[in-house]
């Protein structure tokens, strides 16, 4: 068969209708030599119609198969981003600080390298630096004006668009599988305080006083933006480090799927019950298995006023941006510029990462053919 049946069916009665209208024109008389003539005709036409739409068929098929293509496994993470200076670091603690970024990473990728999917990547990374005081997600969560830990989490599958998220809990262990517990066994896309805690517990998440999260470096942090409020040298909203620190992670796995999750302590002093980005999906998580995978960390309140985190992915879809060029785009050009300060980890589904922020440093890494890059400066 020359081509497809319907490419034949739609090319023989075009060339029919046609040789038909020749005929009746010119009341040739259909001799022998004529009807081959004619056969030939009718043939070679079939044979170029069906050549132009094979080639046709291919150059869609390329576009199907460029738009499906996946890169390696790949997993990268953040530790909150910063004024983070090498002169201000002992060696110890930057050792200690590399050295968990190094497991987390490797917690993560042990997932994708077994066949596991992103989401649980995302989550096995994540409860690394939850359980480390190092950052402030988890144990290490910094103080409310209250002088209690206050955290927020939030996951999303980029397959499927489903995400789920927890805010302003108290006692739940792990943030992110609380989150992941909201997106996989309920109908909602966020849960709050006592609510969230009562879930969380439903459904067997290991609970914890809330004591278990505070740490004395922390303490002194409260103290300190305390003194600092009493003698009016500074304000809620004014952007201070020792207000910053969230942890995330974006995977990508052997599936083309990417997930992203977000998990922090907040803002120190915090009041009133304040939210800021990592548990709203579009601001501090986002996930889209055609575009990328975002996780965000820095001052909350600028990154859910410009949803970076979506817009990320939306300037990728709409401007035809790398990765890299969109995040760059609107977190040093956007979100500097309005004086949003912080940074995100980006990853596409060809295994593309993007590190971007606007600080001196951000606690950074991704690993990739099972090869680990952790960097905490700038100039890394």
């Amino acid at each position: 068969m020359f081509c497809e049946e319907n490419h034949l069916e739609g090319h023989f009665k075009i060339t029919f209708f046609f040789c038909s209208i020749v005929l009746a024109k010119t009341n040739i008389n259909m001799t022998k030599p004529i009807v081959s003539l004619v056969v030939s005709f009718i043939l070679s036409f079939i044979w170029i119609g069906c050549t132009v739409d094979g080639n046709l068929d291919k150059a869609n098929q390329n576009v199907v198969n460029e738009q499906n293509e996946t890169g390696p496994i790949t997993l990268v993470i953040h530790g909150g981003a910063g004024t983070i200076l090498k002169e201000n670091m002992t060696p110890e603690l930057e050792k200690q600080y590399r050295e968990k970024l190094e497991e987390a990473l490797q917690a993560g990728y042990k997932i994708l390298a077994d066949g596991r999917s992103s989401i649980e990547a995302v989550v096995a990374s994540i409860q690394i630096m939850e359980a480390s005081p190092l950052f402030n997600a988890g144990v290490g969560a910094v103080y409310t004006h209250d002088g209690r830990n206050e955290l927020d989490a939030s996951i999303m599958d980029g397959q499927t668009g489903n995400a789920g998220a927890v805010a302003g809990v108290t006692t739940i262990k792990s943030p992110i599988q609380a989150a992941l517990e909201v997106m996989l066994h309920s109908s909602h896309v966020m849960m709050a305080g006592p609510g969230a805690e009562a879930f969380a517990e439903a459904h067997g998440l290991e609970m914890v006083p809330n004591s278990y999260f505070g740490t004395e470096r922390r303490k002194e942090a409260l103290e300190k933006a305390l003194k600092k409020e009493v003698e009016g040298t500074t304000d809620l909203l004014q952007y201070q480090d020792w207000k910053y620190g969230t942890v995330g992670a974006v995977a990508l796995d052997q599936y083309g799927n990417i997930a992203a999750g977000t998990s922090t302590g907040g803002m120190t002093n915090k009041r009133y019950g304040r939210i800021g980005d990592s548990p709203i999906i579009g601001a501090g998580t986002f996930a889209e298995n055609s575009t990328c995978g975002v996780s965000c960390t820095g001052h909350g309140e600028y990154f859910i006023r410009n949803v970076v985190a979506y817009d990320i992915a939306a300037r990728m879809k709409y401007e035809e941006l790398s990765v890299q060029e969109s995040a760059k785009k609107v977190v040093q050009n956007k979100l500097a510029g309005l004086g949003g300060e912080g940074g995100v980890i980006c990853l596409d589904r060809k295994g593309n990462v993007a590190m971007e922020f606007n600080t001196s440093g951000m606690y950074r890494g991704y690993i990739q053919n099972s090869q680990t890059h952790v960097y905490i400066y700038k100039e890394e």
